[in-house]
């Protein structure tokens, strides 16, 4: 049986080998020719403004992946909010990064996609908690991803452990059902202070009150088995829920009969933004799973729009050299680089590589400080589940 997992390596994408054949086939043809054009190359979703707004992700990874290669790109800052036009221009030959295209557009397209779910949801749980909890409905060698990107779109906090170790932030969690499942039926208090004796002191004591019995009932037992308890966390099945803020809300009132006002509630299973808005004035925290990790990936094309200098697009195409910018106003406009922009605009697409070299610096915090602010400058507002 062999030892390796079914994953690409990071050579392999490197090397330009993550592609599809038909540009193994493209760069046979063009190296039979004895052709190699300049090109302008761009990354679009949209050639026009939807009114949806997106967040851009996975630049770094994008970066790296053309780095030392003979090319010049631009692209928006890590963290922009963009809706239309291009992400990303690659400047040079285009035998210098037709193999790469594949990989190229995986590693904006998915990264793009989490973060813009993990903006919605951070925005329809508006001041509430949010941690990331959607490593287990991915596959786990773009965990990181997820992780970094669910950052990024605004989320409080991570779980999965290798994940933080990648990105450089700590991952937290408290209690499964399991745990409360292998010490046995009529045993909460027994698992609750098991976990509370051998944890760290730096781990939220959070107690999931929801295995065995009523919901209300176990958050009052939590609260009297351990000392300080910061919070409990219902995590009800959705057969078993009925009216989830009616239970969440009888929860908060029972802990507060019995004195102990100061235990937060935390709410985790299958959450989206529309129950994030319905249960934010009931709940402390939650943790979104599925919403943001399964987010579709972004529908990311690259494009070749000028060769040798002149315009050029395939059909269905905007030709030309493009910018983008963002006005005063919040606004987000496309034109042709070689033209005017909007008066006062501010261009987006910044330098990122140069002769092949990166010229950009990655700050995950600048970039999740980038998506806040520039979210509230174009007032997003957030989408319902249906958008």
């Amino acid at each position: 049986m062999t030892e390796e997992f079914d994953i690409v390596s990071p050579e392999a994408i490197r090397e330009g080998r993550a592609t599809d054949a038909y540009f193994d086939r493209t760069m046979e043809a063009l190296e039979h020719a004895g052709k190699n054009p300049d090109v302008v190359a761009e990354v679009t979703a949209n050639q026009f403004a939807t009114g949806q707004w997106k967040l851009l992700a996975g630049l770094k990874d994008a970066a790296e992946l053309l780095e030392g290669r003979g090319v010049d790109v631009d692209a928006l800052p890590e963290g922009q909010l963009f809706d239309g036009g291009p992400v990303m221009r690659i400047e040079g030959p285009y035998r210098e990064f037709c193999r790469l295209e594949t990989a190229l557009l995986g590693f904006l397209s998915h990264p793009t996609g989490v973060a813009t779910r993990a903006l919605e949801a951070r925005y329809a749980a508006l001041e509430s908690t949010v941690l990331s909890f959607g490593s287990r409905h991915v596959h786990p060698s773009i965990g990181a991803m997820v992780e970094r990107s669910a950052l990024l779109g605004g989320l409080d906090g991570i779980s999965n452990v290798a994940a933080g170790e990648v990105i450089g932030r700590e991952a937290g969690g408290t209690m499964p059902h399991a745990l409360m499942i292998c010490f046995g039926r009529g045993n909460q208090e027994a698992a609750w202070r098991a976990f509370d004796a051998a944890v760290p002191e730096k781990t939220p004591r959070i107690a999931l009150t929801d295995t065995y019995s009523d919901e209300a009932d176990e958050a009052l037992r939590a609260a009297e088995a351990i000392d300080d308890l910061a919070g409990v966390r219902l995590d009800t099945t959705g057969s078993r829920r009925g009216d989830f803020r009616h239970i969440v809300r009888e929860v908060r009132w029972t802990l507060d009969a019995h004195g102990h006002e100061d235990v937060d509630l935390f709410l985790s299973g299958g959450l989206t933004p529309t129950t994030l808005r319905e249960l934010r004035d009931v709940a402390d925290g939650f943790g979104v799973g599925s919403y943001v990790a399964n987010a579709d990936p972004l529908d990311f094309a690259l494009d070749i729009v000028e060769v040798d200098g002149e315009p050029a697009a395939k059909r269905g195409k905007l030709t030309g050299k493009k910018s983008v910018y963002r006005t005063a106003d919040g606004g987000h406009h496309i034109g042709l680089a070689d033209r005017d922009g909007p008066e006062d605009a501010e261009p987006l697409l910044e330098p990122l590589i140069r002769d092949g070299e990166i010229v950009r610096e990655f700050d995950l915090d600048a970039a999740i400080d980038r998506a806040a602010t520039d979210a509230e400058r174009v007032d997003y507002e957030g989408v319902t589940d249906e958008e």
